[in-house]
C-alpha cells in the first residue's frame, strides 16, 4: 500500500476530533497528581486513595486501552467493553478513523485526580472518577503531531467482572 502525506489540516481537524473523543471517553488514568481532592461524600460512599484497588483496576485497564490505541488494534480495544457497552463502540469507532488514514495515537497517558467508589459487588463497580489527558501524539505517514491536553472532567463509570476481568460497561459525563 502506498503512503500519501497527510495534509496539515486533515491531521489537525483529526487531532480536534481525538481530543474531544479522548476527553469524552477518556479513561486513561496512569499516574495520580500529588494533590488530593477533597470533596463531603455520605456515609456509604467510601472515597479511594489513589493507591486503592479501584485505581489500580482503572491504570491496568487504561495501560491496555493505550496499548490498544499505540498499536492500532481494533479486536484488543472492543475487548476491554462489555459487548455492545455504547462507549466500546464509540471508542472503536474512532480508533478506526485513525486508522483508516493510517494513524495511530501514541503516549496517551490520563492522570487520575479522584476515585470514589459509588457501589460494589461481586461483579458490578461503579465509580465515580475525575482525570484529564496528557501526552497523546497522533503516528504514521510522517505525521508526528502532540495532541492536546484536557481538562479535568468527571464521569461515572461501571464496570463488570467477565471471565475474571474487569470491562467498561458504561461511561457518563457528570
Amino acid at each position: 500500500m502506498t503512503r500519501r502525506p497527510v495534509p496539515l489540516a486533515l491531521c489537525l481537524a483529526l487531532v480536534g476530533v481525538v481530543a474531544c473523543a479522548v476527553s469524552a471517553v477518556g479513561l486513561l488514568r496512569p499516574e495520580p497528581v500529588p494533590r488530593a481532592v477533597v470533596r463531603p461524600v455520605a456515609a456509604e460512599v467510601a472515597v479511594q486513595p489513589a493507591e486503592a484497588p479501584a485505581a489500580q483496576v482503572l491504570r491496568e485497564w487504561d495501560a491496555a486501552r493505550a496499548a490498544a490505541w499505540a498499536a492500532g488494534d481494533l479486536d484488543a480495544l472492543a475487548a476491554l467493553y462489555v459487548p455492545g457497552a455504547s462507549a466500546g463502540r464509540r471508542d472503536v469507532a474512532m480508533l478506526r478513523a485513525w486508522v483508516e488514514r493510517d494513524l495511530v495515537v501514541t503516549g496517551m497517558s490520563t492522570q487520575l485526580l479522584a476515585v470514589r467508589e459509588l457501589r460494589r459487588t461481586p461483579d458490578r463497580w461503579r465509580l465515580e472518577v475525575t482525570d484529564r489527558l496528557a501526552g497523546a501524539v497522533a503516528v504514521g505517514g510522517g505525521v508526528e503531531q502532540p495532541l492536546p491536553s484536557d481538562a479535568a472532567t468527571t464521569r461515572q463509570v461501571e464496570l463488570r467482572m467477565r471471565d475474571g476481568t474487569w470491562l467498561v460497561a458504561s461511561v457518563r459525563t457528570l
